[in-house]
């Protein structure tokens, strides 16, 4: 059945020969873990090994998913702001260990005066909520959004303890590369200017009006409390909590006041700057940010030092790894989670990157020289470590593992 099933598929593209299996774990998503559309390219020691696509950029339509489909990341994005805040350390535009206030004085109110950016992109800074509900337009908004900000109060002493936060992590970063930016740019124009024009990549924090609608892959969401029915995939005591309009888990992911994570995927919030959700683009645009970093970030210009920061293993903050939203254990560095107890991912502790919500993963490998990225349009319910990006993976470095072994016997 599945020879016949396999041959309606609608997958492009190629694996590089020792990487096969990729392509069978790719097939067997659609054909046994439900997949509808999705798309996953591999870099390994600088050579692109898989770029595949399949399935449907949009199900209603039966549109296929092609090679130029771009599609919303949901956190993947954090990976790409965090890999913009890499250039900027290395061009000497801030330094780690001092206060953001340093850069950004109105930050130092509220209790704010001696967050560090270290603690800031470490999940550190308890600043999680932003007090009510923001709008499309707010968003748009550059200095209001700093004022709303900067007004902001932590809600646990920062550097004692870290907590995933969901959307706000994005907007600071976006306002301390304003700060610091001889060009006062935001972080999406930066990441453009700085990253992907320079990488020859489509990845876009931001939207551009340009872009053809066409070419947008539909996500396919859920609303919130169908979390309910899915206790099994996700920390339990993390949606539980979510029922509570005031818990922390609430005030993380409830900013924007969406019930249904797929709204970010409409014109209003797709054109606007979310830079810890809403970057759009293709697999091969994050793995390929990814594959650089990886081999030393030398085409971006990343220096000795900022490197060391992004391959040093994260230490957990005075309370441990618990993190207070997610519910489960963590560890962040430099604003890209890192392997730890809930989420072992990549060699070893030197790798880094980020989930996206409802499937999509990219990651660094250091140790192995590798980039890879995940793209799904079907939302799943799991935080990480989602079946199908899973077994890709997995299928990656089954493959070179074999390739070592036949490498070494020859």
């Amino acid at each position: 059945m599945h020879q016949v099933l396999r041959k309606h598929l609608p997958i492009e593209g190629h694996v590089a020969p020792g990487f096969e299996l990729v392509r069978t774990e790719f097939e067997r998503n659609f054909l046994e873990r439900g997949e509808r559309g999705a798309a996953c390219t591999i870099y390994y020691r600088g050579v692109k090994v898989v770029d595949l696509c399949g399935g449907f950029r949009c199900n209603e339509s039966r549109d296929p998913w092609k090679p130029h489909t771009l599609s919303l990341g949901f956190s993947v994005t954090k990976g790409m702001a965090a890999a913009a805040l890499a250039v900027a350390h290395s061009r000497g535009l801030f330094e780690l260990d001092a206060p953001v206030a340093s850069y950004w004085p109105e930050f130092a109110q509220a209790g704010k005066e001696e967050i560090t950016v270290r603690q800031l992109l470490s999940h550190q800074a308890g600043l999680i909520s932003m007090g009510r509900k923001l709008t499309a337009e707010d968003l748009a908004d550059h200095d209001a959004m700093a004022d709303t900000l900067a007004r902001q109060r932590p809600l646990w002493k920062p550097g004692t303890r870290h907590g995933y936060h969901t959307l706000t992590l994005g907007w600071y970063q976006s306002e301390l590369i304003r700060r610091v930016d001889p060009m006062g740019r935001s972080l999406g124009a930066y990441f453009q200017d700085e990253i992907a024009t320079p990488l020859g990549i489509e990845f876009y924090i931001g939207l551009p009006d340009y872009i053809d609608p066409e070419r947008l892959s539909r996500i396919e969401g859920f609303h919130r409390y169908s979390m309910l029915w899915h206790l099994h995939e996700l920390p339990p005591m993390m949606v539980l909590s979510g029922i509570w309009p005031r818990s922390l888990v609430s005030k993380s992911i409830g900013v924007l006041g969406v019930n249904n994570a797929a709204e970010i995927c409409t014109p209003k919030y797709l054109n606007v700057e979310i830079p810890a959700a809403n970057g759009v683009g293709q697999a091969d645009a994050a793995a390929r940010v990814y594959d650089v970093l990886a081999r030393g970030g030398h085409e971006l210009g990343i220096t000795e030092s900022t490197y060391r920061e992004l391959i040093t293993p994260a230490m957990a903050p005075e309370w441990g790894t618990r993190d207070a939203i997610l519910k489960t254990d963590t560890l962040y560095g430099f604003g890209f989670s890192r392997p730890s107890g809930g989420f072992s991912f990549g060699s070893d502790r030197r790798a880094f990157g980020c989930p996206g919500a409802g499937g999509s993963f990219a990651m660094a490998d250091p140790t192995a020289e590798i980039g890879f990225a995940y793209l799904t349009n079907k939302m799943g319910f799991r935080i990480f470590d989602d079946p199908r990006e899973k077994a890709v993976r997995d299928a990656c470095y089954y493959s070179i593992a074999g390739l070592r072994h036949y490498r070494a016997a020859a």
